[in-house]
Formats: structure tokens, C-alpha cells, sequence
């Protein structure tokens, strides 16, 4: 029998979706699952994708059904399980075989999996696979980082799987160890910022101007033939317009306002507080997340504390704070991928990726979550400044800063005015305001450290003084 190209192990959802797609663009694979029914099933059900899928009911079999150098791709859950499956896979694998784990894995974690292979023989990639299961099925955004040698031996099976934007493929080689992992990982940390921010502005449709789900999802739909085009402002009109088959109410009305979150948004906010890199949209998603688990005590604070008066909203032109709100979200979104790329950027240069960050743009031009028409123009202002310090200072996006700058204002403040949280957006202005101030207030903070810990402080003129003139406490001051 001919040898697999590629193999893959666990066949739960994503897994499924993933070998399916490499079977049907062409490529013989390989498949295991600890779960020998599950296995069974899933080549039933294969159909007529099934000529190009070797199941395989021991790792024995499964290895020796791919072609050398063998890549194998792990589909588990993340953390320990992917761990036991590499030390199941060793005893079997060859030098120069390539163990992917192609799950939401913590970049660090696959930085200490790739260091572990090194005098095995055995070399490791770590690759962010988004688009969630429509993707995996059809065409995923994919990331990967690793050896290049390693790469080139799986490229042909990647790019065939991948998404696809005007002809592009929408995989690349971006590094090292966790490169593919880290990418990843900040692009769920934009995600998280860009989902936050147009739950905020569905707030203020509902809650400040009483719209219905229908409504507001005719308001999206509307947007999403603009600028703000892309999956995450298309799937909200959808879910906005459907009704529960239960009650007959919209259906998002009967959902509980608690939202989950597997880690990744946390992991962004951490990694960007670790190199010094403020990622504001990203930490205000993440603890607007947070806050809505606490929903008993939210529930009692409202009954405590009263809400504000909304009375203020009544006196605003609708359709004039409806244009606003557009341009809000878009000035919100600038924010956040600003600050998501600056943070890649600064791990570029902490772990020697050298991240192509036009690449990365193109990439997500398509498959993944936070796809839209607005990566297009990314991926241009970067292929013009690749070395750009803030893509806020790019010249398409300053001018669309300046553009959106007085409707994200208005939207801010008549959001504060009328009680209605809109903490990311909030962190969107507080980020433009505080970047493009070159004399800003930390001068005093600087002042008070030194007062207090001696710190020291450089001085505007540049004199070789760097300690003030504070005596030895409060005292003096008395």
C-alpha cells in the first residue's frame, strides 16, 4: 500500500476536520486515535475521501504508514496530554521525523518541546492552526514555527489546506521553536479585543438607544459591506437576526451574559505586560471577560448601587450616533491590531524571530477568525514600512485615526455619560491620546520614585544629575 503523506493523531472535532481537509486537497494520510472506535467511525464516515485515509489501530501501524521523513500532526487537548502522546510517539519515530502539535499550545511550552528534541533526532514544530472547525474543515489561517528544513518537508500539505485570499495561500514559515505558537496567540488576544468591542457597541444599540436584536443586527449587516467587512461583524448580524426555536424571543436575548475563555486572551495580556509592550484593547477584553463570570454579584450591585440615568443619550441625533459608532469600532480595531503587532514585534526582537510582519497580515487575510477586509490594508502599510515602529504612524492608518478620532471621542464620552461600560473602546482613545503626546505626565512619576526609592530620572536637558533636590523626606517640606 502507498505511504501516507502526513499523519495525524486525535480524532475528536477539530482533528476530523483537519485530516478530511488534507485527504480531500490530494493527500494521502495517515490517522490514529487512542479510541480505536472512534477511528472506525471516522473512516466510515469518510466517504468517498476514504481511498486517501490509512486508519490505523496501534502506533506501530501508524508509523510505519507514512513516508520518511515521517510528519505526524497531534490534535489533543493542550498541556499534558500532548506531552504523552510525544513520549508514546519517541519509541517509534525515526531521526529526522517531525512531531507537529497543531493545538492552542503555550508558545513557552513549545519553545521546551522543540529544545527537548534537539539531540533526539527528532525536531518539532509548533503550529497555530485558526478558523475554528468550518476552517480546519475547509481552510484554516496557518502558523507555523520551527526549522525551515522542517517546514519545507510539510509546505506542500500545508499550503494545499490552507485558506486561500486572491490566489494567496494563507500559511507561512515564521520562525523558530514557538514563533508559529506565539502569532497564534496574539491573534486570539486581537480576536478577544475585536469581539469585546462590538459587544460594547451592540451595549450602547441596546441599552442607550433600546434598539432590538433585529435591529442591531440590520445595523451590522449594514456596516459589513463598509470598512468594518469581516467575519466577526458578519457572524454578529447572523446571530442577532435568529429567533429561539423555544420561546420565539432573539435568541441572543436568551443567552446568560457569562463569557468563557480558554487562555489565549490571558496569554497575550501576559506575554505583552512581560516585554514592557502596552496592550491595552487586549488587557480590557480579557477583564471585561473576567467581570461577566461574576454575574450574582453584578446582579446585586445593580440592586445596591442603582444604574446610571440614560437620559442624555435620548437628546443625540440617532443616526448621527449611529455613523459614530462605525467609526468608533473601526478606530477601536486600528487600536488593537496596532498594539497586537507591537507586541510581535517586541518578541521578534526578545526570541530572534525576526517576525515578517506583512506576512503575518497576509496570512490572516483569510480562514482565520479576525479575517476581514481590513488585513488587506495591513498587509499593504506593512509591505511599505516593514520596519514601522506602530502601524498607527503607517500613512493609511494615521489618516484613519484622524479620520475616526472625533467619533470614538463622542462615542467614549456619551457611553460615560449614560452609565454604559465600554472599557475597550475606553482603552482604544486612552492608547491614541497617550501615544501621540510627545511631552506626556510620567515626568512626575519619575519625580515621585526618586522621593521615595532613589530611584533617579534623566533630565530634558541631558545634565548628568539624575536625583532631585528632595532632601531627605517630608519633613522638609513641613
Amino acid at each position: 500500500m502507498e505511504q501516507a503523506e502526513i499523519g495525524l493523531i486525535g480524532l475528536a472535532v477539530m482533528g476530523s476536520n483537519l485530516a478530511l481537509n488534507i485527504a480531500e486537497k490530494g493527500n494521502r494520510i495517515a490517522v490514529f486515535n487512542r479510541s480505536p472506535d472512534k477511528t472506525d467511525t471516522f473512516y466510515a464516515e469518510a466517504g468517498d475521501l476514504r481511498d486517501r485515509i490509512i486508519p490505523c489501530k496501534t502506533m506501530e501501524e501508524f508509523v510505519a504508514s507514512i513516508r520518511p521523513p515521517r510528519p505526524v500532526i497531534i490534535m489533543v487537548q493542550a498541556g499534558a496530554p500532548v506531552d504523552q502522546v510525544m513520549e508514546g510517539l519517541k519509541k517509534d519515530l525515526s531521526a529526522g521525523d517531525i512531531i507537529i502539535d497543531a493545538g492552542n499550545a503555550n508558545f513557552r511550552d513549545t519553545i521546551r518541546r522543540f529544545d527537548s528534541l534537539k539531540d533526539s533526532g527528532l525536531t518539532f514544530i509548533g503550529m497555530g492552526v485558526s478558523g475554528g472547525e468550518e476552517g480546519a474543515r475547509h481552510g484554516p489561517s496557518i502558523m507555523v514555527g520551527g526549522t525551515e528544513e522542517s517546514y519545507k518537508r510539510v509546505e506542500k500539505v500545508l499550503t494545499s489546506i490552507s485558506a486561500k485570499f486572491k490566489g494567496e495561500d494563507c500559511c507561512a514559515w515564521l520562525g523558530e521553536n514557538g514563533a508559529g505558537h506565539f502569532v497564534k496567540t496574539i491573534h486570539n488576544g486581537i480576536e478577544y479585543a475585536d469581539m469585546q468591542m462590538i459587544a460594547e457597541i451592540y451595549g450602547i444599540l441596546r441599552d442607550g438607544l433600546g434598539l432590538s436584536a433585529k435591529e442591531c443586527s440590520d445595523i451590522f449587516g449594514k456596516w459589513n459591506k463598509g470598512r468594518l467587512e469581516s467575519y466577526l461583524i458578519e457572524i454578529s448580524e447572523l446571530v442577532l437576526s435568529k429567533n429561539d426555536p423555544i420561546s420565539g424571543k432573539p435568541m441572543v436575548d436568551m443567552i446568560v451574559d457569562k463569557a468563557g475563555q480558554k487562555g489565549t486572551g490571558k496569554w497575550s495580556a501576559i506575554e505583552a505586560q512581560n516585554m514592557g509592550v502596552p496592550a491595552t484593547g487586549i488587557e480590557a477584553a480579557v477583564a471585561a471577560r473576567s467581570l461577566s463570570s461574576f454575574k450574582k454579584q453584578r446582579e446585586h450591585a445593580e440592586t445596591v448601587l442603582g444604574l446610571p440615568s440614560a437620559e442624555q443619550i435620548k437628546s443625540i441625533d440617532r443616526n448621527q450616533l449611529i455613523s459614530d459608532l462605525e467609526l468608533a469600532l473601526l478606530a477601536g480595531k486600528i487600536g488593537a491590531y496596532a498594539q497586537g503587532f507591537a507586541v510581535m514585534t517586541e518578541a521578534s526582537k526578545e526570541f530572534g524571530w525576526s517576525l515578517p510582519m506583512p506576512t503575518i497580515a497576509q496570512i490572516w487575510r483569510a480562514g482565520c477568525i479576525i479575517r476581514s477586509q481590513f488585513l488587506d490594508d495591513i498587509t499593504s502599510a506593512f509591505r511599505a514600512m516593514p520596519d514601522a515602529d506602530n502601524l498607527v504612524i503607517t500613512p493609511t492608518f494615521a489618516a484613519l485615526v484622524k479620520e475616526t478620532d472625533g467619533a470614538l471621542r463622542r462615542v467614549v464620552s456619551t457611553a460615560a455619560l449614560n452609565g454604559l461600560a465600554v472599557p475597550a473602546l475606553a482603552s482604544a482613545l486612552g492608547y491614541f491620546d497617550s501615544y501621540r503626546r510627545g511631552r506626556g505626565t510620567a515626568n512626575l512619576i519619575q519625580a515621585q520614585r526618586d522621593f521615595f526609592g532613589a530611584h533617579g530620572f534623566d533630565r530634558v536637558d541631558g545634565v548628568d544629575k539624575h536625583h532631585g533636590p528632595w532632601g531627605s523626606g517630608l519633613a522638609d517640606f513641613a
